[in-house]
């Protein structure tokens, strides 16, 4: 299943890994332990990467809430 992410941990306005425009927010994450995983798309060039960011137990929790709901 898909999920967006959501929550004030989840970055935002993340400049593309290929040429750097602006990305509002990630199309796709997942949270696996600690370690949350976000899929950015770039609307300019379409490419698409993947950020790892690992998060304390609790914010981890609170994102996979939010996602959840």
């Amino acid at each position: 299943m898909m999920r967006t992410a959501a929550g004030p941990a989840v970055p935002h306005n993340n400049p593309c890994a290929q040429c750097g425009h602006t990305i509002a927010d990630p199309v796709w994450s997942e949270v696996v332990d600690c370690e949350v995983h976000f899929v950015w798309m770039c609307q300019a060039c379409d490419y698409e990467f993947t950020q790892i960011a690992i998060y304390r137990a609790e914010i981890a929790a609170e994102i996979d809430r939010a996602m959840a709901a």
